[in-house]
């Protein structure tokens, strides 16, 4: 009896002894499966997705290439990026409620591209960051304090280098001394406004004499181009928004009356223009792209990025232009100008 009734207990205490190993094996595939599924969140490489509102005025050559310029940098830098691209169709009441859409969706990001479109973001919000360009003057269009120190969710590239208009003023006074200059412009737009008054500065002491037309809209460029062809000897359409966008109005006064045709940016003189001191847009946007990448990653704050100007400028010359609009061609163009073709759907 005895000895069965140890046999028992060996047997029970080994039952026991089974139970115990069989849990701790249970327990230490449930430790392991838990440490897997840790290291699967913890290495988890779900990548940053930054959404951006691309605010532009109207849609144009230049400003297009300038938002090309803007998403290269980007993706250059390796930002993952959902865009939200709006043109104001230059409507002002379109640029409010695309800001004002931006706000709402709380984008990480606002890129203005225009004058009118940088004024709009900032008027909708004082927090997301604002990164403009072709903007040409953002001190005297309320966007910035000071190039040096621009406002605290505000920054961007000006499309204006400091000496083009200087330079462009200096261009026709040399090749078309004592002309009568045509100028169209739409005085609604702070940048434009900005323009006359230094056209006006660089001009004086010149043998020419400045004539003014102001359009509310593209549908008035032809004919404000009309009223001046009888009175100018040379046209000169700056970066305005509202006239460029209606370029082709004032190329065909300007080939059918043949008087020539000075622009603000090359772009425009793959439409019909003849000569430009101009920057490249893309290269602007792409820097401002730089900007937003710095501000989306936290590497910098807008109020620590200064506003900068383009970092180059040269003469641009269609060649074709000059001839239909009767320009007599000088042979020192050929070695200071870069000699450029124009578009082929024109």
């Amino acid at each position: 009896m005895k000895k069965w009734l140890s046999l028992l207990i060996i047997s029970l205490f080994a039952v026991f002894a089974l139970a115990a190993c069989g849990g701790n094996d249970d327990q230490a595939v449930t430790d392991q499966t838990s440490d897997e599924t840790k290291t699967e969140e913890t290495d988890g490489t779900d990548e940053k997705v930054y959404r951006i509102g691309a605010t532009q005025i109207v849609e144009h050559p230049s400003l297009d290439r300038a938002y090309e310029g803007f998403k290269q940098a980007l993706e250059d830098a390796g930002l993952k990026v959902e865009y939200d691209y709006q043109n104001a169709q230059a409507d002002q009441n379109n640029v409010k409620t695309i800001s004002d859409n931006f706000v709402a969706d709380n984008v990480d990001l606002i890129f203005a591209n225009s004058t009118p479109s940088a004024e709009g973001a900032l008027n909708a919000t004082k927090e997301i960051p604002i990164v403009f360009t072709s903007v040409t003057d953002p001190i005297a269009a309320g966007l910035v304090e000071s190039f040096d120190k621009p406002g605290p969710n505000i920054t961007g590239v000006v499309d204006l280098h400091p000496d083009a208009i200087k330079n462009t003023v200096e261009f026709i006074d040399k090749y078309f001394e004592g002309a009568n200059v045509g100028i169209i412009y739409n005085a609604g737009e702070a940048n434009s406004v900005a323009q006359i008054e230094a056209i006006q500065k660089a001009a004086e002491g010149t043998s020419l004499t400045i004539h003014e037309r102001t359009v509310a809209n593209s549908s008035e460029v032809h004919q404000a181009a009309m009223t001046l062809a009888g009175d100018v000897d040379v046209f000169y359409i700056f970066t305005d928004n509202t006239v460029v966008s209606a370029l082709e109005s004032v190329v065909g006064v300007a080939n059918e009356q043949q008087i020539p045709l000075v622009v603000g940016e090359p772009d425009s003189l793959q439409k019909g223009g003849f000569a430009t001191y101009g920057i490249d847009y893309y290269t602007i946007g792409y820097r401002a792209g730089e900007m937003a990448v710095d501000i989306l990653t936290g590497e910098k704050t807008p109020d620590q990025i200064p506003v900068e100007y383009p970092p180059e400028m040269k003469l641009f010359i269609n060649k074709e232009a000059a001839e239909i609009q009767g320009v007599e061609w000088n042979d020192e163009w050929d070695e200071v100008a870069e000699l450029i073709e124009p578009s082929e759907e024109e």
